[in-house]
């Protein structure tokens, strides 16, 4: 088998050979699928023109330049010369190609025209010089326009795989906000519509009782009902007024003016609770509940009870509806008394399942109950104490009173009694707010010649006097312009100093406060506890005022010596009078004993502050000298003006006085007497301080009287002994 040329056979028109395989020679204008297959877009084959292609003007082309690829279509058929193609000729090709296939390559005889075959519809031109041999030149062709690229049509695979993944994703994200819902957030969305279903009951706190010393309650909190009303739901506002009216004390029209439809301060929304009696009673509060009133409801609350009514009332104090402190005692410690409420939240149904929803959420705060408050006093004996001064001061119309009883060794308040009173579990019940005042804090008063027994004690402790000192004393003395007399004329005699305690003389007491000077004598004012609070315990106590150095007149020489000038209150005297009871030393007065919690543990109250003020021998000279005042009674002209304090059976040390009342810092019209005294003499256990005030005057008439009772009742009360000498000590008032 000859070998292949590398060069490409070609036929006689200079085409590439074997475009058709085993073809016969074909007459012009016949063609096969081949030849169709090599039309150009124009209509022409590559066979036509040789190797170099002219597009002829198209003055020269025939009519309808897409017939020769009709005619291909249409199997050969010319239509311009009338020429059939015979069916022999497709056959003989066909068979050609088979037996050119049946007997190889080798066999194969290809036969080439003489000249290019043309096609009836050309020109009739020359055909090109056939090439020769030699180095192909490449013909000029004018470039051909590459037909438009269709438009790309999307690939659906990839279509189906976007939104699968994008589905995945998004029920991805639902899963994982799900699984986080599930378990992080799950309390807070599981609660979301809780509090629209939550009801809060709030557990009152019992607040704590104020006891005596013996732990008697003075003031206490009892289990009560408050009864309430929903204005919107009451059907009949005035016949159910009518019905509650006689249960509970208040007036028909009262009530009905309270369940009087209204709106909330500020706001469309409709009233729906309004109280109409707090602190009711269980019992009436379940007859309540029988008469199934529309639009009532009772529930639980508390009541503040204090058994003795008006017993120590000024000191308690009283508390308001919600059990808050507002005066007294129950003001001043009212942190310790009150408890924390307590409240109880659960779960409950909408409409007419308005009931605890079984298993629901529930939760309970457990009430705290306030500590209860154990004063020093003693019941009974502020019982008898505010008995007898009601009964002496009723002498004096109008009048202001106060009376205090102190346990000389330990400072504390037996007894502190005021006049007027009240009823603390009805405070509204009074005259004037001030009738509930505390007049042993808070009545400010020139002491008057009670004040003599601090500058008597300050030249004893100075050595300016001792108890057997006398000197003359005149009627009258005049400082700074002001003339001051004694009530019982000495006319210049000479006298003892027991003397001028018992005539309670003014010119006597000037002259030795002038030897003592008045810097020494305020200091022990200040020692004897004036011019600032005792700290007893109750709110508001009046400081009282002592007049600085610098402020002396000529005639605060005089005036301050005897009691005038000063300020102070019925309880500082008590407390400067037990310091010369207690053999010098002061003692802070206090009332409260101890506190009790709610479990029972006691604590002690805080421990008084003392202070040395005397020698126990001058205080003891001194209580001596101030028998005198309760034993002299020499005559008519001779007499001791505090006799009629004398206690029988017991020696008796004291000191009258007659002051000025002063209000806002301005003197009040009237007097006020006082008496302040210690029993037994000779070792005292108690001190009594009684003050009575009385515009027309007459205080100091009944202040002795008032003592004398009160120290009587509290000695045998306790069963102190009798002195073991019904007889004081002799006193010469004008020694010779």
């Amino acid at each position: 088998m000859p070998p292949r040329s590398d060069e490409p056979r070609r036929d006689a028109t200079g085409s590439r050979r074997g475009s058709s395989r085993g073809a016969e020679p074909r007459e012009p204008g016949v063609g096969g699928i081949s030849d169709a297959r090599a039309y150009t877009p124009r209509g022409r084959t590559i066979r036509e023109g040789g190797a170099e292609q002219r597009r002829t003007p198209r003055s020269n082309r025939s009519g309808d330049p897409f017939r020769p690829a009709l005619q291909v279509l249409d199997g050969g058929r010319a239509g311009r010369a009338g020429r059939r193609e015979p069916a022999a000729s497709a056959e003989g090709a066909r068979a050609g190609r088979r037996a050119t296939a049946a007997g190889g390559r080798a066999g194969v005889v290809r036969t080439v025209s003489a000249r290019p075959v043309q096609e009836p519809f050309d020109d009739e031109e020359d055909a090109p010089p056939r090439r020769r041999p030699g180095p192909r030149r490449p013909a000029a062709r004018r470039p051909v326009r590459k037909p438009r690229r269709p438009p790309r049509l999307g690939d659906p695979r990839r279509r189906l795989r976007l939104a699968t993944v994008l589905a995945l994703t998004l029920f991805a994200s639902i899963g994982m906000r799900l699984v986080y819902l599930q378990t992080v957030d799950t309390p807070a969305y599981a609660d979301g519509g809780l509090p629209k279903r939550l009801a809060v009951v709030e557990l009152p706190a019992p607040r704590g009782a104020i006891l005596d010393r013996t732990g008697e309650p003075l003031a206490h909190s009892v289990e009560a009902r408050y009864v309430f009303a929903d204005p919107t739901e009451v059907k009949d506002r005035f016949a159910t007024a009518r019905a509650l009216s006689p249960l509970l004390g208040v007036p028909a029209s009262d009530l009905a003016e309270k369940m009087k439809p209204s709106k909330l301060p500020g706001t469309d929304t409709d009233l729906q609770f309004v109280y109409l009696a707090r602190g009711v009673e269980i019992g009436t509060a379940k007859q309540i509940v029988a008469l199934d009133l529309a639009g009532i409801g009772v529930h639980r609350d508390e009541r503040r009870e204090v058994p003795g009514g008006d017993l120590a009332a000024n000191l308690l104090g009283f508390v308001s509806q919600d059990m808050n402190g507002l005066e007294g005692l129950e003001a001043k410690y009212d942190d310790l008394l009150r408890g924390q409420a307590g409240k109880r939240t659960y779960e409950v149904g909408q409409g007419d399942l308005a009931a605890p929803i079984p298993g629901g959420y529930s939760r309970t705060t457990q009430p705290q109950p306030g500590s209860s408050l154990q004063l020093t006093l003693d019941r009974d004996l502020q019982f008898m104490t505010q008995r007898i001064l009601a009964k002496q001061v009723a002498q004096v119309k109008g009048s202001v009173a106060a009376a205090v009883i102190i346990d000389v060794p330990t400072g504390e308040v037996l007894a502190q009694a005021s006049q007027p009173t009240y009823d603390a579990a009805d405070p509204t019940k009074v005259n004037s707010p001030a009738d509930r005042d505390d007049a042993a804090t808070s009545f400010v008063v020139d002491p008057g010649s009670i004040h003599k027994a601090i500058t008597y004690g300050a030249a004893l402790q100075e050595g300016v006097i001792t108890p057997n000192t006398t000197f003359p004393v005149a009627n009258t003395i005049v400082r700074g312009g002001v003339t001051f007399r004694d009530t019982h004329p000495a006319d210049g005699r000479t006298m003892s100093i027991p003397g001028m305690l018992a005539f309670s003389s003014n010119v006597g007491t000037i002259e030795i406060a002038e030897k003592l000077g008045k810097d020494r004598l305020i200091d022990y004012q200040k020692r004897f506890g004036l011019g600032q609070p005792t700290g007893e315990g109750l709110p508001g106590e009046a400081p009282g005022r002592i007049l600085p150095a610098d402020q002396w007149s000529g005639s605060a020489y005089g005036s301050v010596p005897i009691g005038h000038s000063v300020d102070a209150t019925p309880l500082q005297m008590a407390a400067a009078y037990n310091a010369i009871a207690n053999n010098g030393t002061y003692v802070q007065p206090h009332l409260i004993k101890e506190t009790i919690g709610p479990d029972g543990t006691r604590t002690p109250g805080a421990a008084p502050a003392t202070r040395s003020v005397l020698s126990p021998a001058n205080a003891a000279a001194l209580r001596r000298m101030l028998e005198a005042v309760t034993t002299v009674d020499n005559g008519p002209a001779e007499r001791a003006t505090g006799l009629a304090a004398a206690v029988p059976g017991y020696r008796v040390a004291g000191k009258t006085g007659t002051g000025l009342r002063y209000d806002n810092g301005k003197q009040q019209p009237g007097e006020v007497g006082s008496f302040i005294g210690m029993a037994p003499a000779e070792k005292p256990r108690y001190v009594v301080a009684v003050f009575v005030w009385s515009p027309d005057g007459g205080g100091g008439a009944v202040a002795a009287p008032a003592f004398r009772e009160m120290m009587g009742f509290t000695l045998r009360h306790y069963r102190v002994p009798p002195s073991l000498t019904d007889k004081s000590p002799k006193f010469e008032v004008f020694p010779r």
